[in-house]
């Protein structure tokens, strides 16, 4: 059974990963065979067409629970070690950096929404 802690640091290592394959795709060592394995995984991800849609309850979820790992495992396989330890590293680095940064824009961001919205519907 997991625990609250080990989930916690298994999504972590999620985020770390999927920051090193963004990376590795850009990196010029990595083969073109990975590159496009990784883009058509984010493809697949953020595309509202799916092989199972996403409205029908758990089994619209479950395909994109086995694709996009195998996927990612798949990308993880081509790109060389070298390259994948030192994009591990720096997504590491900018994942640690990153988090307060990106909360923090994402708060300013809605504030700002939030007051336009009501500029613009006081002033409409």
């Amino acid at each position: 059974m997991m625990t609250l802690a080990s989930l916690k640091a298994r999504v972590r290592q999620v985020k770390i990963d999927l920051i090193a394959l963004s990376l590795a795709a850009r990196d010029p060592r990595t083969p073109w065979y990975a590159k496009l394995i990784v883009a058509g995984c984010v493809a697949y991800a953020l595309s509202p067409v799916d092989v199972i849609p996403d409205f029908i309850p758990v089994i619209g979820l479950v395909d994109d629970l086995i694709f996009i790992p195998i996927a990612l495992a798949l990308a993880v396989r081509f790109i060389p070690d070298e390259v994948l330890a030192d994009c591990r590293v720096r997504a590491g680095e900018i994942a640690a950096r990153e988090t307060s940064r990106a909360a923090g824009l994402v708060i300013v961001g809605l504030w700002i929404a939030l007051a336009t919205l009501a500029a613009w519907l006081v002033l409409r």
